[in-house]
C-alpha cells in the first residue's frame, strides 16, 4: 500500500475531549476575557493579593543572599573608605600642627625683630642687623657664627646685642661671615656698673662648661651688691656704649676666708638659642683721632738751626 494512501488520523479508541485547535481557541478567548474583566471589574486583584501572600517568605528568602552580599560590599567598602579618611585627616593634623608650630615660632620671630628695631631706634651708635648661622664647633667655648663679614663693613671688637642686652663681641672677621664670642665664655670679660649703686666692676664667663653664667670678679667682700641688681655696660673700655644692659645678680656669696665675693650672674641676652642680633661699630672707633700737635715755630729741631 501506498504511504500516500494512509491515514494519519488517530484510531477512535484514542480520541479523548476536544482538539488542540479547540483548546487553544477556547484558552485564549478566555484569557482575553480575563484580562478584559480584570482591567474593568478587578476581578483578578484577590487572588493576586493571596498569591503575593504566600509567595512572600519565598521571595524573602530567595532576595537574603543578595542583600547579604550588597551588605557585605558596602561594609568593606565603608571601612576602606573611613580608613583612607582617617589617614587623610591624619596627615591633615600633622600639616596642620606644622603649621601651628611654625606660626608660632613666626610669631615669636616677629617680636624678637621688633624689639630688635625698638632698640636700634634708642640707640646712638650705628649699627646693622645679622643672623646666627650656627654655634661653633668648639665645644669648649661659647662662640657663634654670623651672615655678616668683612664685606658688610663687620669689625673686630664690635658689640653684639639681642632685643633683651648684650650678648657678646665679634673676635673674629672673615669676608662673609663673622664669629663672635658670647658674654658666657670663660675668657670674655666686660666692664659693668651696677645700676643701683653705681659701682663699677668686671663681669667674666662663667669657667664652668654648661653654666651660661657671668661672674662679677674682684668685689670685696663688703661691696653693696644683692640679687636682682641690674648690671649695664660703664663705657669705660671704648667698646661697648655706656647704659646697655648685660646682666642681673642671682647670687651673692660672702665668705669669711676670702677678700672677695662671690657673685653669679645670669645674661639677660639669649645666649642659648638667639637668631637675630644687632652689631655696633665699637665705640673707639666713633671718637674723633687726637689731633697733631704742631711745634712752636721758634722751637729748635735737634741737629737743625733756628
Amino acid at each position: 500500500m501506498p504511504l500516500g494512501t494512509l491515514d494519519g488520523t488517530p484510531p477512535p479508541f484514542f480520541r479523548q475531549g476536544p482538539s488542540a485547535l479547540s483548546k487553544l481557541t477556547f484558552f485564549s478567548a478566555l484569557a482575553l476575557f480575563l484580562m478584559v474583566a480584570d482591567a474593568r471589574f478587578e476581578l483578578a486583584k484577590p487572588v493576586r493579593s493571596i498569591v503575593a501572600t504566600v509567595l512572600y517568605p519565598v521571595q524573602w528568602l530567595a532576595l537574603r543572599p543578595l542583600l547579604w552580599g550588597q551588605g557585605g560590599a558596602q561594609h568593606f567598602e565603608s571601612l576602606a573608605t573611613a580608613q583612607s579618611n582617617e589617614a587623610a585627616m591624619q596627615r591633615r593634623l600633622e600639616l596642620q600642627s606644622q603649621r601651628a608650630n611654625q606660626v608660632e615660632q613666626l610669631a615669636l620671630e616677629n617680636s624678637r625683630l621688633r624689639q630688635l628695631l625698638d632698640l636700634r631706634a634708642r640707640l646712638s651708635s650705628p649699627s646693622q642687623a645679622a643672623q646666627v648661622l650656627y654655634d661653633a664647633a668648639d665645644p669648649y667655648t661659647r662662640k657663634v657664627i654670623l651672615d655678616r663679614g668683612a664685606l658688610s663693613g663687620i669689625v673686630a671688637g664690635s658689640p653684639v646685642l639681642d632685643e633683651t642686652g648684650v650678648l657678646g663681641q665679634v673676635t673674629r672677621v672673615y669676608p662673609m661671615v663673622s664669629e663672635v664670642t658670647l658674654v658666657t665664655d670663660r675668657d670674655q670679660a666686660i666692664p659693668v656698673l651696677n645700676t643701683r649703686t653705681g659701682q663699677r666692676g668686671v663681669a667674666f664667663g662663667d669657667p664652668a662648661l654648661r653654666a651660661n653664667m657671668l661672674e662679677l670678679r674682684f668685689m670685696a667682700a663688703n661691696a653693696d651688691v644683692q640679687a636682682g641688681d641690674l648690671l649695664s655696660t660703664s663705657g669705660v673700655d671704648g667698646v661697648y656704649p655706656p647704659g646697655l644692659p648685660v646682666a642681673r645678680v642671682q647670687k651673692v656669696e660672702r665668705r669669711v676666708d676670702s677678700a672677695f665675693a662671690r657673685i653669679s650672674c645670669q645674661p639677660l641676652a639669649l645666649v642659648a638659642g638667639v637668631g637675630h642680633v644687632l652689631v655696633l661699630q665699637p665705640l673707639n672707633t666713633q671718637v674723633a683721632p687726637r689731633p697733631l700737635v704742631e711745634p712752636a715755630p721758634g722751637a729748635l729741631k735737634k741737629g737743625g738751626k733756628k
